[in-house]
């Protein structure tokens, strides 16, 4: 019998890769009681904002704003995207104690999203890194793509290797594998981390699958599977790529959460609480929770009350 990780650290995604694909501005003061609950949940990563030019992703405009005005916790991280060295300076500026950068494993996907090559990107992130560095920042990395692209179809695992080394050796301490438009299954998804995994340590690999084909649970088993223990997830749901037509939303925070305490995994995480701040935030947007575990929870919770 496969052994499975005893504990699971979860990535909160909602406050920066949920929102900023939301079709209207989100007040800066309903940002920050996001961030609140999530941390009151028991969530030690969340995933704040993204240090990028409002002109392409105006959601994050209030970037600076958001992050001076978390309230901070001991033991909880709240990273932030910086794609590049001017974003760096100005997330480390407003206080930035852990960054973000986003590479990819398809060379379309690369010219599409950030207007580079592969090896452009890179190029543009080593002075992150470096800047980082010197300032004591961690870096995570984040590679997109890694089961297939929009445009290129199937991506090879060993090419998602490759991204993945060089981003570690750059000096991030944690690579996460993003299947953007959620076309990975299972088998796929093992043999992709089986591919990276010669390249960069297990426990250094991070899953972040999206929905679309309604697979981000399994893949997250799969990975389980091969040791991996630490997922991003959405609350909600919310979130997608604006780059990849028809993609759906990142996995559920309260999903995976309801999967992993099945299977007798620790998160630290109170699944209850979760559901109640993916209620009020989806109440806030107008619009349907993507969680199929929170909409359960919401009827279970109705239907005692009646």
């Amino acid at each position: 019998m496969i052994s499975l990780p005893k504990r699971v650290r979860i990535v909160e995604m909602g406050p920066r890769d949920g929102l900023q694909n939301e079709p209207g501005t989100v007040p800066t003061a309903v940002k920050l009681e996001l961030i609140e609950r999530l941390a009151d949940a028991g969530l030690t990563a969340i995933e704040s904002t993204a240090f990028v030019s409002p002109k392409w992703i105006p959601q994050m405009a209030d970037h600076t704003e958001v992050l001076k005005g978390i309230r901070r916790r001991p033991g909880v991280t709240y990273p932030v995207l910086t794609p590049n060295l001017k974003g760096f300076e100005a997330a480390l500026a407003a206080g930035a104690a852990e960054v973000a950068i986003f590479g990819a494993a398809s060379e379309s996907f690369s010219k599409k999203n950030i207007n580079c090559s592969i090896a452009e990107s890179l190029e543009r992130f080593r002075p992150v890194a470096e800047a980082a560095a010197r300032n004591n920042v961690r870096v995570r990395g984040y590679v997109s793509c890694v089961i297939g692209c929009p445009y290129e179809g199937d991506i090879a695992p060993a090419r998602v290797a490759e991204v993945s080394q060089a981003l570690y050796d750059m000096g991030c301490h944690e690579v996460s594998l993003g299947d953007t438009i959620g076309v990975g299954t299972p088998r796929k998804t093992q043999a992709m981390i089986e591919a990276v995994s010669r390249a960069v340590p297990i426990g250094k690999l991070a899953g972040h699958y999206h929905d679309t084909y309604g697979q981000s649970l399994a893949n997250i088993y799969a990975s389980l599977e091969m040791g991996v223990a630490t997922f991003d997830s959405s609350v909600a749901g919310l979130g997608g790529c604006p780059y990849a037509a028809g993609a759906s939303g990142n996995v559920a925070t309260e999903d995976v959460l309801y999967m992993l305490k099945g299977l007798g995994i620790e998160t630290g995480v109170d699944l209850d609480r979760v559901a109640e701040t993916g209620a009020w935030i989806c109440a806030i947007l107008k619009r349907e929770p993507g969680s199929k575990a929170g909409r359960a929870i919401a009827a279970k919770r109705a239907k005692q009350a009646a």
